[in-house]
């Protein structure tokens, strides 16, 4: 079989919210790109107070709406 998730990804899978950090290891990429995706609108946080969370549902939204632009075809620089 294959490796076995470490635990604090399976944890992570089971939270409804999760801090940006957590939210960069689900997508790959740096903690500063999060904070910069929800500056931008690009990923919609959730305030609790002074804490703000990421819900697994935003992520959601936001990966298809990156695979839904990827799929577009690209107009061709030559064609104008």
């Amino acid at each position: 079989m294959g490796d076995p998730q470490p635990l604090r990804e399976v944890m992570a899978a089971d939270r409804l919210l999760l801090t940006p950090e957590e939210a960069a290891e689900v997508l790959r990429v740096g903690r500063t790109t999060v904070y910069a995706l929800m500056k931008s609108g690009d990923l919609r946080p959730v305030h609790i107070g002074r804490s703000c969370r990421i819900s697994q549902a935003e992520l959601g939204r936001y990966v298809r709406r990156l695979e839904a632009s990827s799929s577009r075809p690209q107009p061709s620089p030559d064609a104008a």
